[in-house]
């Protein structure tokens, strides 16, 4: 009810300055042009803002569908282009470690553990690539043991492309050793591979990465178009080196 409440009290409040906004421009026709642009960018603020606010309450408040609510709003705000903001940024890093940083437990049962609220917030950090976003995507890989998640994640950092000191293929690295161990799973194994192509021009180290390619390649627990594709992606390395 609280959250109902909520949004249906910032809509009207949306709306209200929309209508207030737009006949305060109806009034003053004759003004000049760059007034008229002034208006409408006040404007944008002030709904940015309100934006930010849904967004805030919606991450904090109980319950999976109040984080779909949030994701809905931070993914129209992606596609608008203002995607990097502070808020947004702090939104998805919450998202995207739900369950993770903080466990809330309910007669010894973990309640806030939304496996899909982390893939949807790993996919939206692909579309911000921020040196935030990377941050974020590593800590989500180091804490999560989610098959879909931590290839969701993977996939977004080969995305957003940042690789200082081969900290993020480091990382990928010590994902993939874990998983082929104790959870060899083909869709990780197979965004590993795409990942290690995309980011190869910027590996300085490129020692750990092939021989992890190599174990994909000879690793009877992938299915053979996994198998197959560590040997493209071997060839492909192989080739930019020449």
């Amino acid at each position: 009810m609280r959250i109902k409440l909520f949004l249906t009290l910032a809509v009207f409040t949306i709306f209200s300055m929309t209508a207030l906004f737009a006949q305060d421009g109806g009034a003053k026709n004759s003004e000049s042009k760059q007034k008229s642009n002034d208006i409408i960018t006040v404007e944008e603020a002030y709904l940015h803002s309100i934006e930010g606010v849904i967004i805030k309450e919606m991450v904090q408040s109980e319950g999976r569908d109040a984080k779909l609510v949030a994701l809905q709003y931070i993914e129209n705000a992606v596609e608008g282009g203002r995607g990097d903001s502070e808020e947004i940024q702090a939104a998805l890093d919450s998202l995207a470690t739900i369950g993770l940083s903080t466990v809330v437990r309910e007669g010894g049962r973990v309640i806030n553990n939304y496996p899909d609220i982390r893939v949807k917030a790993c996919a939206l950090l692909a579309k911000i690539p921020t040196e935030k976003s990377k941050d974020t995507l590593m800590k989500v890989m180091y804490a999560d043991n989610e098959p879909l998640v931590i290839t969701t994640a993977i996939r977004s950092l080969g995305e957003i492309g940042i690789n200082n000191n081969d900290e993020t293929i480091e990382m990928i690295n010590w994902i993939n050793r874990k998983f082929s161990i104790i959870n060899p799973t083909s869709s990780l194994a197979f965004e590993v591979l795409n990942t290690y192509e995309k980011l190869a021009p910027n590996v300085k180290n490129k020692k750990e990465m092939i021989e992890a390619i190599m174990g994909i390649a000879g690793n009877y627990n992938y299915v053979t178009p996994v198998r197959n594709r560590a040997l493209e992606v071997l060839k492909t390395i192989s080739n930019e080196g020449k």
